[in-house]
């Protein structure tokens, strides 16, 4: 819910805290920008210190972290706030995967929590724009961030007396020069991508993101190779029910979270609505994507190779990216004149689709895993997601933005070109009157343009997925053994902790 809770708040956090347009692109990509870079090591961390001691101490840094930003009395202080907010929910979020797998070490009950899993963390991510859009009207920008207060008061009480704790059985050397470069790599990496719509995807300082990340991932994957105690055992990426299941939640989100960012754009500038009239026509994307994510369970139960083995993924993370990819298709044919029912079927459609996926392709990390390796299968699949999202945004964004530009440019000749916000096109002052009408509606319709070539571009990336999926997700031997964490073909297990 934190990733996107401040989508539909911001011009109303323009108007109370004075902040230029970069500081609110910080304030609201702070937190994506720390979680997905600091994931990865993290979660590596967490399985020897113990995953219910770092669920509790990164609720209780979100909780921390959000009075402060509700508190905040400068754009600094505000975009500090997030980074922390980020930096708890990478300690929480490969916490919560490896307290599922502990918990439910039955592949079919495992399978049902991840399930659960799947469909709450999709209802809190796509139903943000909802939530902040009421709280926004109600009260204003800060309550964004005071809504957390109260539900990490109360998930840390739970979780204390409700949550067993577990750690690897075998205690090994925290790799700290790996979860550096891997942090440094990935943090580079995440910044390129966010600044580049803004800079310039060719500028210097975004291809010098590109260039440092590129240098210390690599010196990351050498390390790992080399090290007799990796972070990160490269032998848990080569199973193909890792790498090609984390692949497709990559490029499903880069889909999906772009074109929510793309819709909220099109519900608001397009067709008028205000920010919690929008949010609540964005609510049938998440509420398909649960459907998605329970109607999963049959077909994850239906072919369990054996114990220990992942189930039968290929069927829903080929198929629900074929059905986002449908949904795609449909979201391609909307004019200025559609109005919000094509809107409400893409959601449908593609949520239901990505619903699939989700739950199936964690299932499909989780399971191929040993309990030794749980928090850190759960970052491999957490930052995987969060890179996607993030390049979703950037890249479709930009795309939008270019095509929208070119498309609009001509509306009003000798004016400058109109901005892509909330409200769109140039202000009714800069038009002759006679123009208005005529140049209202074509901006509506270069929009529109606009939309239609992102959604044919997230739609080739959800088949080219689809694709993939289908040809690399095949069912594993019978009797082959699960991946463990050190690559070698033994097996391993949780024990849990006094």
């Amino acid at each position: 819910m934190d990733v996107t809770i401040l989508n539909v708040a911001v011009p109303d956090l323009r108007r109370g805290l004075p902040a230029s347009t970069a500081q609110v692109q910080w304030i609201v990509d702070g937190y994506a920008l720390v979680l997905g870079g600091t994931v990865l090591s993290v979660g590596a961390f967490t399985d020897s210190w113990g995953r219910r001691r770092s669920f509790l101490s990164g609720v209780a840094l979100c909780g921390a972290a959000s009075w402060a930003g509700a508190e905040a009395a400068a754009p600094w202080q505000l975009i500090a706030a997030r980074c922390c907010m980020g930096a708890g929910a990478a300690l929480l979020m490969p916490a919560t995967l490896a307290v599922i797998h502990h918990t439910f070490p039955e592949p079919r009950a495992r399978s049902r929590a991840i399930a659960a899993w799947a469909a709450v963390g999709g209802l809190g991510g796509l139903g943000g724009p909802l939530i902040g859009g009421w709280l926004v009207e109600q009260f204003s920008w800060r309550a964004a961030f005071w809504i957390n207060v109260p539900l990490a008061a109360v998930i840390v009480a739970g979780a204390a007396f409700l949550v067993p704790e577990s750690r690897a059985a075998r205690r090994k050397g925290f790799d700290g020069p790996g979860a550096a470069l891997s942090a440094g790599g990935l943090l580079a990496l995440v910044w390129a991508v966010i600044e580049g719509p803004h800079r310039g995807w060719a500028s210097a300082a975004t291809l010098t993101g590109f260039g440092v990340a590129a240098v210390l991932l690599a010196a990351f994957v050498l390390r790992q190779a080399r090290t007799p105690d990796p972070m990160l055992p490269l032998g848990l990426l080569r199973a193909p029910h890792v790498w090609v299941a984390a692949t497709a939640l990559t490029l499903m989100s880069f889909a999906l979270f772009g074109a929510l960012f793309v819709l909220t754009l099109y519900l608001q500038g397009v067709l008028g609505y205000g920010p919690l009239e929008a949010g609540v026509r964005t609510v049938p994307l998440p509420a398909a994507l649960a459907a998605g994510a329970v109607c999963a369970l049959p077909l994850l139960s239906s072919r369990r190779p054996g114990p220990g083995q992942p189930p039968g993924v290929r069927l829903p993370v080929s198929g629900g990216l074929v059905v986002v990819t449908l949904g795609f298709l449909v979201l391609a044919t909307t004019d200025a004149t559609s109005g919000y029912p094509r809107c409400l079927v893409f959601q449908l459609v593609a949520g239901f689709g990505a619903g699939l996926v989700a739950a199936a392709a964690t299932e499909s990390v989780m399971g191929s895993l040993p309990s030794d390796a749980a928090a850190l299968g759960s970052a491999v699949n957490d930052s995987t997601r969060q890179l996607g999202s993030a390049l979703g945004i950037a890249v479709q964004g930009s795309l939008l933005t270019t095509v929208f530009t070119d498309r609009a440019a001509a509306l009003v000749p000798g004016s400058a070109s109109p901005p892509l916000t909330d409200t769109l096109g140039p202000e009714p002052a800069d038009v002759p009157e006679p123009l208005r009408a005529a140049v209202a509606l074509g901006v509506r319709e270069a929009f529109t343009d606009a939309m239609t070539v992102t959604a044919l571009a997230a739609g080739t990336v959800t088949a080219v997925a689809a694709v993939l999926a289908a040809r690399g997700l095949r069912p594993p031997a019978a009797n082959a053994p699960p991946v463990p964490s050190d690559g070698r073909p033994v097996s391993s297990r949780t024990t849990a902790a006094p």
